[in-house]
């Protein structure tokens, strides 16, 4: 477990494509850890009596794509400060006709079709086969469902996420399985960082803004496949809105966990 540090915080954040700051009045620190440094400084405020350490997954300048994030490096940094509670933000495409860009997304569950990302901590020689029946923290799960449905905003409570390899987008073949399979939400980050967290016993929540439809809809020609550029505008567009959900999140959560997530 990493020691203990002079920095300190209760509650992290992940910002995504699209959301490289969150908090005014910060003090940025650089953490060093055994897996090489994390993506950026982190920045650290408080809000309220709790200090949030936040970090952009993929740097300030999106310098990082989604396959050469280091996950294990941001999560260390992120238990080496003292975190308990992870929420999640990510900008996602949709796969089903119901749940349309605007919304967000609680997910509950994973589909891995990544390859080659260093996805644990345990390599020897201590070893650990974590379970990931239930990836998500559910109290923080419903936390975000519920600040959600207060704040007006469309939010689904549940939903399974497959994360791809990145830095591409899925063809129109893949795209199909995946809608096929009754999958809702398609990401290129989640995969390693939330089985990361429970390796950690950090209760982890994520926030799946979507923002496109990946490669359109099946009989639907006016619907163009995603872009990069369509992705950050939606973004750009909703960032209030997720800033608010999370700082909600963030005045409502108790800095002393109890929760399963912690046992690993």
């Amino acid at each position: 477990m990493p020691k203990s540090m002079k920095h300190r915080a209760d509650i992290g954040v992940f910002g995504g494509s699209g959301f490289y700051s969150f908090l005014d009045d910060v003090e940025e620190i650089i953490v060093s850890t055994p897996y090489g440094a994390p993506s950026d400084k982190i920045a650290i405020a408080q809000v309220g009596e709790k200090r949030v350490a936040f970090l952009p997954r993929h740097g300030k300048d999106h310098q990082y794509p989604p396959h050469k994030v280091p996950y294990r490096a941001n999560l260390y940094a992120m238990k080496k400060l003292g975190v308990k509670q992870i929420i999640a933000p990510t900008a996602s495409g949709s796969l089903q006709p119901h749940i349309k860009p605007g919304d967000f997304v609680v997910c509950d569950q994973f589909v891995n079709r990544t390859w080659g990302r260093q996805d644990t901590f345990y390599e020897g020689p201590e070893v650990n086969h974590v379970s990931a029946a239930y990836p998500y923290c559910s109290r923080l799960r419903k936390l975000a469902v519920e600040t959600g449905k207060e704040q007006g905003v469309t939010i689904h409570d549940g939903g399974t996420v497959v994360v791809i390899q990145g830095p591409r987008f899925s063809t129109k073949a893949e795209s199909r399985w995946y809608s096929s399979m009754g999958w809702e939400v398609i990401n290129m980050t989640q995969y390693p960082e939330v089985i990361l967290a429970r390796e950690l016993g950090i209760c982890y929540a994520n926030i799946a803004l979507i923002t496109d439809y990946d490669v359109g809809l099946e009989g639907r020609d006016d619907i163009a496949p995603v872009t990069h550029q369509e992705v950050y505008r939606v973004f750009q567009e909703n960032n209030e809105k997720v800033k608010n959900l999370i700082l909600t999140m963030i005045e409502k959560l108790d800095v002393d966990v109890d929760c399963d997530c912690c046992d690993v």
